[in-house]
C-alpha cells in the first residue's frame, strides 16, 4: 500500500500541538442537540477557525493500492475556486456546522441502553422504529418472525455513517478544526456504544457473538439473514454496517482517529467471525434476496480496511470481503452476459467498486472484467441524459432509455455510486470515456440534485432525479434519514477529489475536470492554478504559480462532445491533435508563470436516446438543459432548421447568463441548477417536413422503419461540415439512398436539394 502524502508530523504530535488544541478550544462547544428549534442557516455560513494544510495533511491516513497506475490527490491538497459547484458545497457545510453529534448517536445510544442525553434521531428512516428497545435482540434471543412490526427503523445508523464521512471529508476539504472536533466526539460516542453492547448479557452469556459488534440495533438482523428473512421482517443489515464501516474508515483516513480504526478491526473481525461459519450455497442465497440481502459496499470497506489496518489478524478482513462475491452476478459480468434487467441497481452498484479493490489485492482478473462489462451494460445503454440510471430503483432491458421513463427514474445513489466506479476503472485504465461519463453525471445529476436552498437539518438533495415529461425532483424535506440524503453528505463536500490525478512515477499530471481551483503537490514543488467559468464559458486557464524541475507532462481532458478544441501554451497554440474523446499530453520544462488555455467551444446539440431516435435530450457541452413545463405530454420540437454548418442548433436561439436558453418561447435551464420546478429532460423531436436554415422543401421527412431515423437525421449525423459544399454533397447522397430504398420520390428530392441550394447555412 502506498500512503498519499506521506505525513511529516505524527499523530502524537498533532493532537498535542498547542495550535491544534487552540484551534479546537475557540471553536467551542458542540452544538446543542435538535430538542430545540433549528438555529439560523445565516449563523454558519461563514467557516470557524481552520487548521493550516500541514496540519490536515498531517493528520491523513489515505492509503492507495499498488494497481493502480494513477493516484489521486488528497481532498486538502485541492481547493475549490468560484465555479458552478461552489453554491452546493458552502450550503452542504452549514449542515456539517450545525448539525448535532448527540442528534446522530441517538439511535445508537437508544440501543445500547444509553442515556441519548434528550436528543432525538434525525428523521426518517433515521429513527428509532416501532420497537427500538425489543429489537435489541441477540442472535439466541430471535426466532425467525419474531418481528412483526415491520421494517421501519431497521435502517437505523445509515445516516450516522454517512454523516460521519461527511464531516470527515468537510474537514480534510476546509480545514475547520470544529469539524475534526465532531469527528472525534462522534467516534468517542460510538466507542461508548460498542462497550455497552459487549457488557450485555442473556443470563451468564454474552448477548451479542463478538465484542466487535457495533450496530444501532441487536445482531438479530444478521443471524436472520442466514436464515433468508425478506424484507420486512429485516431490512439490508449490511448495507447499514458498510456505512457505519465507511464513516469509520473516513474518519481515519481523514483525521488520523486511531480509535475509528480500531473500531472498524472489531466490526471486520465479527463479520468474519459470522460469514466464515456460513456455507457457500447458503452466502449466495443471502446475497440474491431483495434488499433484505443488499450489502452496500462491504467488500470494499473490508479491503480498505485490510489496506490500512496493522492487526495481527487481518487477513480476517480481506477473507470476509471475499464472502461478499455473489458468483452469479460476478461471472455473468466477468462474461459479458448481460442479466441486469430487473435486478435492484443500487444493491449492486457498490459491491463492484469492492470488487475492483478485490482484484487490485489479489490480482484475480475475474473481478476487473467484470467491473468494466458492468460499466458498459449501464452505459450508456441504462444510462439516462443526466447520468442517472434505473427506474423505480430497478434495471431495465439492455438498451432501454427511452423505453424504461417511467415516473421514477435515477436514485441519486446509483449515480453517486456509479461514479466511484467510473473514477476507479480510469485509475486503472486512462480511457476517457470514464471521464466523460463523470463529468456528465457530477455536474448534472449530483449537483443538480442538491436544492438551491440552505438548511441546518436536511441534505436538501433529490431521492429520484427523474426524467419524464413534467415531471419533478423528490425532494420532500430534502430526504432527511435517506440513503440518497446519507450519499448528499459526501458527495457536496468532495468534488475535488477527481479534477486532477498524478503518475505512479510522479511525472505527469491529469487535468480531469475544469473546475476553478487550485492544486498544492507540495513534494512535486508544483502549485496549479485553474482559472474557469466552464461549463458557462469555453476557455479555462492553467497557471504554474510554482513548477516542478526537469521534465514534466501535463494531461489535459479533451470531451468526446466537443468539436475544435484547443490548448495553447504561453499564448502560443499548439499544433496538439485534439480529437474529441483524448487527452492532450504536453511534456516540457515548465517554469514559473507558464500558463496553458484549454478552449473547448461549447455549442447546443442533441443527444437521441438509443432506442428511440425521436425521443431526445438538449445539451450544450456538457449541460444537459431541461425545459421547464409541467405538461405531462412529449414537448415537439423541430431543430433541424436551427443548425448551422457544424450541426449545433443556433438559429432563433437566445442564450442567457447561468446557461439559460429561449427557444420559440420555450425557457430551457441547466440541470445542474437545483431548482424545484417541473420539467422535461426529454422532448419529442418532430420535423415532418424537411428543412435547412429556415428554407421549408414542403417535403415529407421520411423514416426508415418505426424507430429508425428520418432523412434529416441522417444528414446531420454526418456533421459537422466543412463548408457549404460539404453540407450539399450530405444532403445529396442520403437523398439519394432513400430514392434507392423507395423512401423518397425522385420528384420530391428535387425539392429538398434545391431547399438545401438556396438555405442560408453558412450564414
Amino acid at each position: 500500500m502506498t500512503p498519499i502524502h506521506p505525513p511529516v508530523l505524527t499523530r502524537r504530535a498533532l493532537l498535542g500541538s498547542s495550535a491544534v488544541g487552540g484551534l479546537l478550544a475557540a471553536a467551542g462547544a458542540l452544538p446543542a442537540s435538535p430538542a430545540a428549534a433549528a438555529p439560523a442557516a445565516s449563523a454558519f455560513r461563514l467557516p470557524g477557525l481552520r487548521h493550516s494544510a500541514a496540519i490536515v495533511r498531517a493528520a491523513a491516513r489515505e492509503v492507495m493500492p499498488d494497481a493502480w497506475a494513477l493516484q489521486p490527490f488528497p481532498l486538502s491538497a485541492v481547493t475549490l475556486g468560484q465555479s458552478v459547484f461552489t453554491r452546493a458545497q458552502k450550503q452542504a457545510l452549514i449542515l456539517n456546522r450545525a448539525y448535532s453529534v448527540d442528534a446522530l448517536l441517538a439511535v445508537f445510544r437508544r440501543n445500547a441502553g444509553l442515556d441519548t442525553r434528550g436528543a432525538t434521531p434525525p428523521g426518517g428512516w433515521e429513527e428509532f422504529g416501532p420497537a427500538p428497545d425489543d429489537q435489541r435482540w441477540g442472535p439466541s434471543e430471535y426466532r425467525p418472525g419474531q418481528n412483526a412490526r415491520g421494517a421501519g427503523g431497521l435502517l437505523r445508523g445509515h445516516f450516522a455513517g454517512h454523516f460521519l464521512s461527511g464531516l470527515s471529508m468537510a474537514y480534510a476539504s476546509t480545514g475547520e478544526g470544529a469539524l475534526a472536533q465532531k469527528v472525534g466526539a462522534f467516534v468517542a460516542g460510538l466507542e461508548e456504544c460498542r462497550a455497552a453492547l459487549a457488557a450485555q448479557k442473556v443470563g451468564t452469556a454474552p448477548r451479542y457473538s463478538h465484542p466487535g459488534f457495533l450496530s444501532a440495533y441487536g445482531e438479530w438482523q444478521f443471524s436472520a439473514l442466514e436464515n433468508y428473512a425478506p424484507y420486512g421482517e429485516i431490512w439490508a443489515p449490511y448495507y447499514t454496517l458498510h456505512k457505519i464501516m465507511a464513516g469509520l474508515l473516513d474518519a481515519h483516513a481523514y483525521t488520523g482517529n486511531a480509535l475509528a480504526l480500531t473500531l472498524a478491526e472489531g466490526i471486520g473481525h465479527w463479520v468474519y467471525s459470522r460469514l466464515s461459519k456460513c456455507a457457500p450455497a447458503q452466502l449466495q442465497k443471502m446475497w440474491s434476496l431483495y434488499i433484505a440481502g443488499e450489502c452496500g459496499g462491504m467488500n470494499d470497506v473490508l479491503v480498505e480496511l485490510y489496506w490500512r489496518s496493522t492487526d495481527s489478524a487481518r487477513e480476517e478482513f480481506l477473507q470476509a470481503a471475499k464472502l461478499f462475491t455473489y458468483d452469479a452476478l460476478v461471472d455473468a459480468c466477468a462474461e459479458n452476459r448481460d442479466t441486469l434487467d430487473g435486478r435492484h441497481a443500487n444493491q449492486y452498484i457498490p459491491t463492484f467498486s469492492g470488487y475492483l479493490k478485490l482484484y487490485d489485492q489479489t490480482g484475480e482478473e475475474r473481478y476487473r472484467t467484470a467491473v468494466t462489462n458492468l460499466f458498459g451494460m449501464v452505459v450508456p445503454g441504462r444510462a439516462y441524459a443526466h447520468g442517472g440510471t434505473g427506474e423505480g430503483e430497478l434495471w431495465g432491458p439492455a438498451g432501454a432509455v427511452a423505453g424504461d421513463i417511467g415516473k421514477r427514474n435515477a436514485e441519486s445513489c446509483a449515480a453517486y455510486n456509479m461514479l466511484k466506479i467510473a473514477r476507479s476503472l480510469f485509475l486503472h485504465d486512462q480511457d476517457p470515456a470514464y471521464m466523460d461519463y463523470y463529468e456528465r453525471t457530477v455536474l448534472n445529476h449530483i449537483l443538480g440534485g442538491r436544492r438551491d436552498a440552505e438548511s441546518t437539518t436536511s441534505p436538501q438533495n433529490c431521492y429520484m432525479f427523474p426524467v419524464n415529461p413534467g415531471t419533478r425532483k423528490e425532494y420532500g424535506d430534502g430526504n432527511i434519514g435517506t440513503c440518497c440524503g446519507g450519499t448528499a453528505l459526501e458527495s457536496h463536500v468532495k468534488y475535488q477529489d477527481t479534477i486532477y490525478f498524478r503518475s505512479k512515477a510522479g511525472d505527469a499530471l491529469y487535468v480531469n475536470l475544469y473546475i476553478a481551483s487550485t492544486l498544492d503537490w507540495g513534494e512535486k514543488g508544483l502549485t496549479l492554478v485553474q482559472t474557469s467559468s466552464y461549463p458557462e464559458a469555453d476557455t479555462s486557464t492553467l497557471e504554474f504559480t510554482s513548477a516542478p524541475a526537469g521534465s514534466f507532462t501535463l494531461h489535459v481532458r479533451i470531451p468526446a462532445w466537443a468539436r475544435g478544441a484547443s490548448v495553447s501554451v504561453n499564448g502560443e497554440r499548439t499544433d496538439a491533435d485534439t480529437t474529441p474523446g483524448t487527452y492532450v499530453a504536453l511534456t516540457r520544462s515548465w517554469a514559473k508563470g507558464d500558463t496553458v488555455t484549454v478552449t473547448v467551444p461549447l455549442s447546443l446539440r442533441t443527444e437521441p436516446t438509443p432506442d428511440r431516435a425521436d425521443i431526445q435530450a438538449l445539451v450544450y457541452g456538457p449541460v444537459v438543459l431541461t425545459a421547464i413545463d409541467s405538461s405531462t405530454r412529449y414537448a415537439k420540437l423541430a431543430l433541424s432548421s436551427r443548425a448551422g454548418l457544424d450541426g449545433s442548433i443556433r438559429r432563433g436561439v437566445e442564450r442567457r447568463a447561468g446557461n439559460v436558453f429561449e427557444i420559440d418561447g420555450r425557457t430551457f435551464e441547466p440541470a445542474y441548477s437545483g431548482k424545484d420546478v417541473a420539467y422535461h429532460m426529454y422532448f419529442q423531436r418532430s420535423e415532418p417536413t424537411v428543412a435547412f436554415a429556415g428554407i421549408d422543401s414542403k417535403v415529407r421527412n421520411p423514416t426508415r422503419g418505426q424507430n429508425g431515423p428520418s432523412l434529416l437525421e441522417e444528414v446531420w449525423a454526418e456533421s459537422p461540415f466543412a463548408d457549404r459544399t460539404a453540407f450539399l454533397d450530405a444532403v445529396r447522397s442520403v437523398t439519394q439512398s432513400f430514392t434507392d430504398a423507395n423512401l423518397l420520390t425522385a420528384r420530391d428530392r428535387q425539392k429538398v436539394l434545391l431547399a438545401a441550394g438556396r438555405a442560408p447555412i453558412d450564414a
